[in-house]
């Protein structure tokens, strides 16, 4: 037979006439790839399910590294003394100010004219969301903002790509402070080193693309056009982190943890990453447990809830202030009318 005369779609023939069936590893890899696709569809249907069912887990996970240690775990969150946990909601609400002071130079440089009042009430929203999820957080306040000054608030892909210079600011700390994990997650001494060339990369790219001009999406990067902008962001960003460390570290000791300064920043790592998971708000729990639980499971515990809970109050806080300055200024209108 002419070779013109083989069936078409057969493929190369291999010895005795036969079709040499698709590659072991491209079956693998189609499989694996719709395997990814049908996880990543069904986490968007069932975001709460997965959220819910991920909090239980985690404090179930917690009840049973704390079963048998109750009075030592009661016995720590008494030791906490009261003008610490005042000290701690006022960190974390200048911890709040300082990142939407952040927010309100990004917004600015990409051509919002949005007061920094009404943006102060829009970053409260983002308390409300966070409890839930950190992602939600970010979209309760963009919506929050769109919602009261769509005249002179940027579109909402302007909005999005406007948090990246505060994110990326926040992972290259970060990364910096990654050396913190090594010693209580036992890590090779040198893997912290790889995240630093691809910092300097990720900002190198992000300059790249602040540069550019003529769509929505990248006029959120405008704050790094400048050397000024982009260290002002930066600067509140630092400010905002410090105030979380600090927190961490002064109620380590309040619950009876000898806890250096890096081991509060290892926790605040740990916090930040694993809020990225649906573990609910028993995030400050696991992350102390996982970095500290060597020097005592209860102790370490007892300083998570701590976190978790005077945060809570003073995003509580800084949401009720925005409340009530929402309502004094319809009623400042309504008297004027």
């Amino acid at each position: 037979m002419d070779r013109s005369d083989a069936p078409i779609g057969r493929g190369r023939a291999g010895h005795g006439g036969e079709s040499v069936a698709p590659s072991q590893r491209q079956r693998i890899g189609a499989a694996l790839g719709e395997l990814v696709g049908r996880a990543r569809r069904f986490g968007r249907r069932r975001r709460g399910l997965i959220t819910v069912v991920g909090s239980l887990a985690t404090a179930a996970v917690l009840a049973w590294a704390l079963s048998g240690r109750r009075q030592e775990f009661a016995h720590a969150l008494r030791a906490a003394a009261w003008w610490v946990l005042g000290a701690t909601v006022l960190l974390q609400i200048g911890a709040l100010v300082s990142r939407s002071e952040a927010w309100h130079l990004t917004i600015r440089a990409a051509g919002g004219t949005v007061a920094r009042r009404v943006l102060y009430r829009a970053s409260s929203m983002q308390v409300v969301g966070s409890v839930i999820n950190g992602q939600l957080g970010v979209a309760a306040r963009i919506a929050a903002l769109r919602h009261s000054s769509p005249e002179v608030t940027p579109q909402v892909p302007t909005l999005i790509t406007a948090e990246v210079p505060i994110l990326s600011a926040e992972a290259a700390l970060a990364v910096l402070a990654s050396f913190t994990l090594v010693a209580p997650l036992g890590l090779p001494w040198w893997l912290p080193l790889i995240g630093v060339p691809v910092i300097a990369a990720a900002s190198a790219g992000l300059r790249h693309l602040a540069l550019r001009k003529g769509r929505q999406l990248w006029r959120g990067l405008a704050v790094l056009r400048s050397r000024r902008g982009g260290s002002l962001v930066a600067g509140f960003v630092v400010l905002a982190v410090l105030c979380q460390i600090f927190r961490n570290w002064l109620l380590l000791h309040a619950v009876g943890v000898d806890a250096s300064f890096l081991d509060a920043i290892a926790v605040l790592i740990a916090v930040v990453t694993l809020g990225q998971l649906p573990v609910g708000p028993s995030v400050g729990a696991a992350a102390a447990v996982l970095i500290l639980g060597r020097d005592g499971v209860a102790a370490a515990a007892a300083a998570g809830v701590l976190m978790t809970a005077t945060g809570t109050v003073g995003g509580l806080c800084f949401a009720g202030w925005a409340g009530a300055d929402q309502l004094w200024l319809r009623s400042r209108l309504s008297s004027h009318d």
